[in-house]
């Protein structure tokens, strides 16, 4: 993985056809998506269960791209090297979700992959200030994690406070809920440049009918670029 500052849309498969993942990440990918997300719940740190190790390897095969792995789990070190042999390209741990962050960033990092850390909409920006030089990704959720089709937050403050602790180091800042080509523009203003999106790239689209992906692909990469219409 290359770094750049460029606008990256990554679906969530968590809003994709659950019996047809692979033609499903095969047509994101073709439409213009340039990660593919997979959020992992464990039904504990968050109110949902989602894919574990092994799903996340029957995917790796049909991504492309970026295969970027956000856990909303608890504990996470003694799932890292599963995760990795799963074939994850970014790992993302919640800094809410164990004691020694530090720690885990390390070990994500140790283990091959790239080391995201996420903030709930309740933690500050502040929490991750000593942790930046061990970071490749900060995750801002911008919707309480657990659940996909949730109503946006407004971290956008925040958002413009990481991107002036970050600096000129080569650290993503990405959003996860609620992006769409109305939100989208608000949090790359703000500094973001990996913007999630699950409903809004799948609504209205399907295997058979690739181009809808393609059309709001476009349109949440055209909003947060100030060029959509």
């Amino acid at each position: 993985m290359s770094f750049d500052r460029q606008i990256k849309i990554a679906p969530s498969i968590l809003s994709a056809d659950f019996a047809n993942f692979g033609q499903e990440i095969q047509a994101i990918e073709a439409q213009g998506a340039d990660w593919v997300h997979v959020d992992v719940m464990d039904g504990h740190f968050v109110p949902n269960l989602t894919f574990g190790p092994m799903a996340v390897k029957a995917f790796r095969p049909h991504v492309k791209t970026v295969m970027d792995v956000h856990l909303m789990i608890s504990p996470v070190d003694s799932y890292i090297d599963a995760y990795a042999d799963a074939g994850a390209d970014v790992l993302t741990a919640h800094i809410e979700a164990g004691p020694h962050i530090h720690r885990t960033l390390q070990a994500i990092r140790a283990a091959g992959m790239k080391a995201g850390v996420a903030l709930n909409p309740g933690t500050p920006a502040e929490a991750v200030a000593h942790l930046l030089d061990l970071t490749d990704l900060i995750c801002v959720m911008t919707v309480n994690p657990g659940f996909g089709g949730q109503k946006f937050i407004d971290m956008t403050s925040k958002i413009r406070q990481l991107r002036q602790m970050i600096g000129d180091r080569p650290v993503h800042i990405e959003i996860d809920g609620g992006v769409d080509p109305k939100t989208a523009p608000l949090v790359a203003e703000a500094g973001a440049d990996v913007l999630v999106a699950g409903s809004a790239v799948f609504r209205g689209g399907s295997v058979e009918n690739p181009d809808v992906y393609g059309k709001n692909i476009k349109e949440i990469r055209d909003a947060a670029k100030g060029t959509w219409v």
